[in-house]
């Protein structure tokens, strides 16, 4: 039996025994989380929706159509204006909340544990500091998976789903306003328990969720709460919406109003016109001025003066004064930059095959287990991460000298930071006016780790650079993934710029070039590696110019995300790529694979097609619905030879629903003998029936008939019955 796969054999001496081994469609396996040994392409679920994007020509939308006349059309127009800045506005708002409580437990946090480090250095007691740390970690990173069991969706960055969303496919509860609830909450948990993960990705999927939910005036969750609000019901305008809150997203994210646009309309929707484009970036700016105002004002108590323009700051790049010989760029650092961006390429199609086979090993063997396991395998990898950071700080540091505008916390040359990187320096075991460096990167926030790479006039280690990147790869490939909700912005530019602040060492200490300003090769190898996992491009290269006020980066920057674009697509996709095809989402690429290019619409379409006839009994019809996984069936007729008369004959008159009089006539008589003898068919004869030919003859009185059916009750219009779950 070596030539049966689904076959098993059992021969004694006596006998042979066979039977057929328990077998899956592809399909089945998928829906399960499994892949076929022999093939590891999962392949597209059955079970994801379309949304309806093309309008409906039916009567109800003609009827509309025929009451709306310009008072009504501007009166659509400004309501429409109204939404999207509301959803901005209240974008900005949930990036407000996010960072003010994940400031607020991270001082909390970072407050007691360095303040037990300072006092058991002298008495020993270490141990002590390492488990306050832990149940602050443990206790915040339990309270964020719990939200994710709840509600699943909310669980990673949300990226993909929202890309899918925005490309037609209907994820289920993906913009649910429990969605959004565990979203934020959870998000905020996991940041501030350590976890390497950033909130500025699951700032995107917060405001798309707002975007579909705002302009409804009604949510799932709240059943009983009704608004007569008769406006944006089609899901085309969902769309727009949930494209505009995703841009206000990343906008608020990033300060980058102009960027986020450029993000939805590049990474997110295949569906774009030239009015959605002004919406789009009017809702950004509503977010990104939302944000600024109330950040400003609660930080600095000055409001209306809009300094803090988004979630993540980069900061002022600038020479210091007293040194001639630096630049923030030269001609001759391009190709060191092209370099970087081969080897960010590298970097990042290296993180995403790891992440992808981790995602790969979770599905097999962590998903069908209980949910608790999950909330167990995120309490594992926060353990793994304090203990690291713990160790890490304490024992591989090295004491560097300050430089002499960081000595007595007097001003920095960059006055935005120098606040934010004066606090930040931390001194554990080390002499009066040195600095641990991995401490300094360690154990602190994310965006102070960023900001002391990028704007430190002191000194890092290559080896504590070195350490620090490597374990900051491979901790945040085994983070991204778990059902905790997570960002990858941040901890891949945090990443990127430990590997471009090493390259700058290098190229100062070891090679001579003296010129070299450590800010700008750190932003590049950010840019480098970010672009490597994500794939981004022009949005990505604007993001980074808007956080940076810095125009003269444009070209270096650009040319980086080419170079670790191109170098990551010679082995893999974008990790957003990757997470959907290992959701089984059935998403069409931009471009199709040149085996394509030789196939037939027959070699892809469906054999056992289920389609409906224009009467048919409700029995039969919730039969489909229990025995298919899709909700769109096509509407045919049994009769081939009056199908091609009406195909030949009919034309549109005017723009009205209506047909030439002998076309009547024929449907006329067709509807009249099929409502008196025609039976319904349950499922599963509803399949290739329409490969019998069943004559039929015109009628002797055309005239008769129709007046016949005209003069009749009220009925049922038959159509195309497109979406069978309204039943």
């Amino acid at each position: 039996m070596a030539g049966c796969r689904g076959s098993w054999c059992c021969c004694c001496r006596w006998c042979c025994c066979c039977g057929e081994r328990e077998s899956r469609t592809p399909e089945e396996l998928t829906i399960l989380g499994e892949t076929q040994e022999e093939e590891e392409e999962i392949l597209p679920r059955k079970d994801y929706e379309s949304l309806d994007y093309d309008r409906c020509i039916n009567d109800p939308y003609l009827e509309v159509l025929e009451t709306m006349d310009n008072k009504k059309g501007r009166r659509y127009e400004a309501v429409k204006w109204m939404m999207v800045f509301a959803i901005g506005l209240c974008t900005g708002l949930v990036g407000l909340f996010v960072d003010f409580f994940v400031r607020l437990f991270t001082q909390l946090k970072f407050g007691v544990v360095q303040t037990s480090v300072e006092e058991c250095s002298h008495k020993g007691c270490l141990a002590l500091s390492l488990l306050e740390l832990l149940g602050f970690n443990l206790t915040f990173v339990f309270l964020g998976s719990l939200l994710v069991l709840i509600e699943p969706v909310a669980a990673g960055s949300g990226i993909p789903e929202i890309k899918c969303y925005l490309n037609g496919v209907r994820v289920p509860g993906i913009v649910r306003l429990r969605t959004l609830v565990c979203k934020v909450f959870g998000v905020l948990f996991s940041v501030a328990g350590g976890l390497f993960v950033g909130k500025e990705g699951p700032m995107i999927h917060s405001g798309a969720v707002v975007g579909a939910g705002l302009p409804q005036f009604q949510s799932i969750s709240f059943r009983k709460i009704q608004i007569n609000f008769p406006y944006f019901r089609s899901d085309r305008d969902k769309r727009d919406f949930v494209s505009a809150g995703a841009a206000a997203g990343v906008a608020a994210a990033f300060g980058a109003p102009i960027g986020g646009t450029l993000f939805s309309l590049e990474e997110g929707s295949s569906f774009w016109n030239q009015g959605l484009t002004w919406k789009v970036l009017f809702c950004s700016m509503s977010a990104t001025f939302t944000l600024n105002f109330f950040r400003s004002g609660i930080q600095f108590g000055s409001w209306g003066s809009f300094q803090l323009p988004g979630l993540l700051n980069f900061g002022e790049f600038k020479c210091s004064d007293s040194d001639k010989k630096c630049h923030l760029w030269t001609a001759v650092d391009l190709g060191v930059f092209i370099v970087m961006g081969v080897f960010g390429g590298l970097l990042g199609a290296t993180f995403n095959c790891l992440n992808k086979r981790l995602a790969k090993y979770r599905m097999r063997n962590v998903h069908p287990k209980p949910k608790l396991v999950r909330v167990l395998e995120s309490l594992l990898v926060s353990l793994v991460t304090t203990v690291v950071v713990f160790v890490a700080s304490m024992v591989l540091g090295e004491c560097r000298p300050m430089s002499s505008g960081q000595i007595g916390n007097d001003s920095l040359l960059f006055q935005a930071t120098s606040e934010d990187v004066n606090s930040s320096i931390k001194t554990f075991f080390c002499p009066n006016e040195t600095y641990n460096d991995m401490a300094t990167l360690f154990f602190n926030p994310q965006e102070s780790a960023i900001l002391q790479l990028f704007h430190q006039d002191g000194t890092f280690s290559p080896i504590t650079l070195a350490l620090f990147f490597t374990l900051y790869f491979l901790l945040a490939c085994w983070t991204y993934g778990i059902s905790v909700p997570s960002g990858l912005f941040v901890p891949s530019l945090l990443c990127g710029a430990a590997f471009g602040r090493l390259v700058a060492n290098v190229l100062k200490s070891y090679i001579g070039l003296g010129h070299v300003y450590s800010g700008t090769f750190a932003l590049i190898g950010a840019a480098a590696f970010l672009g490597g996992v994500v794939r981004m491009t022009i949005s990505l290269t604007v993001i980074l110019i808007e956080s940076t006020n810095e125009i003269t980066y444009g070209l270096p920057i650009m040319i980086t995300l080419m170079v670790a674009k191109w170098t990551g697509d010679l082995f893999n996709k974008g990790i957003y790529d990757i997470h959907v095809n290992l959701r089984g989402v059935p998403l069409l690429e931009w471009e199709t694979e040149v085996e394509m290019d030789r196939l037939r619409a027959s070699d892809i379409m469906e054999p056992n097609l289920t389609y409906v006839y224009p009467h048919t009994r409700i029995q039969s019809l919730v039969s489909i619905l229990r025995t298919t996984v899709h909700h769109a069936f096509p509407v045919v007729t049994e009769n081939r030879g009056n199908e091609k008369e009406f195909m030949k004959g009919n034309q549109l008159i005017s723009n009205n629903i209506k047909f030439k009089k002998s076309s009547i006539l024929t449907r006329a008589g067709e509807q009249r003998r099929r409502s008196q003898s025609m039976k319904s068919y349950p499922s599963s004869e509803l399949r290739n029936m329409c490969d019998e030919h069943v004559t039929s003859e015109e009628p002797a009185e055309k005239e008769d008939l129709l007046q016949q059916m005209l003069e009749r009750s009220p009925q049922v219009k038959t159509g195309p019955w497109r979406n069978a779950s309204a039943l």
